[in-house]
């Protein structure tokens, strides 16, 4: 079998794979659940080649996260559930209903029009969902109760705080000036204070997480993902912390070798170093 451009060979690929006898033994023993884990991953690996400009690399990663939709879309189909061209036909569907400016009679929209017509069609679809689950005699799925509904749990929890203060804000259940966020902000941390004279891990737990959500609230405030700067900040540190060990190694030294205090002046220095013109920050 030769590699191909084209869709069908890829699903051929993973009907291989997924043969009884003959298929990788590995993922023949994969379920939906055992492969989640693969696919979050593949979607920030995507995002981590997005971030570096790195189009070589965005390239693999983009196809090692459509084999995850296909994986996925192969076992639905080995179940009698749905096969990867309903994926493709449910996501064109989806595409031109939620835009009718482009596909439909709806014309010279602004882009907050736009937003505003794509949030109502949401709106319909989610009834729409609902209605199908009760003709079916299913239950309402847990997660679309409520105005914060369809919100999904297994968002990483910066990026759910984020959209549950964009939807509550929605409806004004929010603070007009991000001033009154940073306030906000500073009780959380005088509350993490007080929680940790007690050493009640679960109280200094709540609070921490209090603080962290008031964080969140500020960067929506000013229109940041805090995903993204806090991946921004995890890089800045890695790159201070490795001109640390490069210093010490320079030096003969390693960093068990060094004080708090020798690796703080050098983290200094480091910091200065990216602040100079030319560098980044």
């Amino acid at each position: 079998m030769k590699p191909s451009s084209d869709i069908a060979r890829l699903l051929e690929i993973m009907a291989a794979l997924r043969t009884p006898d003959t298929g990788c033994p590995w993922d023949l023993e994969q379920n939906f659940a055992s492969i989640v884990p693969y696919t979050i991953e593949e979607a920030y690996e995507v995002a981590d080649a997005v971030e570096r400009g790195d189009l070589a690399d965005l390239k693999d990663e983009l196809g090692d996260l459509l084999l995850q939709v296909v994986f996925h879309a192969r076992m639905a189909e080995e179940q009698g559930a749905f096969a990867f061209p309903d994926v493709v036909e449910a996501i064109t569907r989806k595409l031109i209903r939620r835009h009718p400016h482009i596909f439909g009679s709806a014309k010279d929209l602004s882009p907050a029009e736009v937003k505003s017509l794509w949030d109502s069609i949401k709106r319909e679809e989610k009834q729409e969902r609902r209605a199908a689950r009760e003709k079916m005699g299913l239950e309402p799925e847990a997660h679309e109760a409520g105005f914060l509904g369809g919100i999904p749990a297994t968002l990483p929890a910066l990026t759910r705080a984020q959209k549950l203060t964009a939807k509550a804000a929605k409806v004004g259940f929010d603070w007009p000036d991000p001033v009154q966020v940073i306030d906000k902000i500073h009780e959380e941390l005088e509350e993490v204070k007080e929680a940790s004279s007690s050493g009640e891990r679960d109280r200094i737990e709540d609070e921490i997480g209090d603080l962290l959500f008031s964080v969140t609230n500020l960067a929506r405030h000013f229109g940041i993902d805090p995903e993204h700067a806090l991946r921004r900040t995890n890089a800045k540190f890695e790159r201070r912390f490795g001109a640390v060990e490069q210093a010490l190694k320079t030096q003969g030294r390693s960093l068990e070798e060094a004080s708090l205090e020798e690796m703080e002046s050098l983290w200094v220095q480091a910091k200065h170093a990216e602040r100079e013109p030319g560098a980044s920050s």
